[in-house]
């Protein structure tokens, strides 16, 4: 198993955007991203799957940020716009998807190393 790599955090005011990338080239039926702040359990983002490319996203950036893939599968996008304080937090890629849900950490195998996010309000 190859671990994603991201790249793309930094910080940003409040209303700003950022673009997230990874480059996962294992085979997952579904690749994610996470984020975790400090204290807290670590959360799923969102998420795209299967061959259709089919999307899911947390409620808290439904609307706001938008996951997408390239015709290889193999770079993982995460465009973040309207971004909010609460925002804040180290971002994850996961992939190896192990089947179940796609919001829960558990349920992925391989993980990146995570980029840090920061939006100053």
């Amino acid at each position: 198993q190859v671990p994603p790599v991201e790249s793309g955090g930094g910080s940003v005011p409040a209303g700003g955007s950022l673009t997230l990338s990874c480059l996962a080239s294992e085979y997952s039926g579904c690749k994610a991203w996470f984020r975790q702040q400090s204290g807290e359990q670590r959360e799923a983002v969102a998420a795209i799957c299967g061959a259709t490319s089919r999307t899911y996203y947390a409620d808290a950036v439904r609307d706001r940020f938008t996951i997408s893939q390239d015709d290889s599968k193999n770079d993982l996008k995460l465009q973040m716009n309207s971004l909010m304080s609460e925002d804040s937090a180290m971002y994850y890629c996961a992939s190896g998807f192990q089947g179940g849900s796609w919001k829960l950490a558990g349920d992925y195998s391989t993980w990146g190393q995570g980029t840090q996010v920061s939006v100053s309000s």
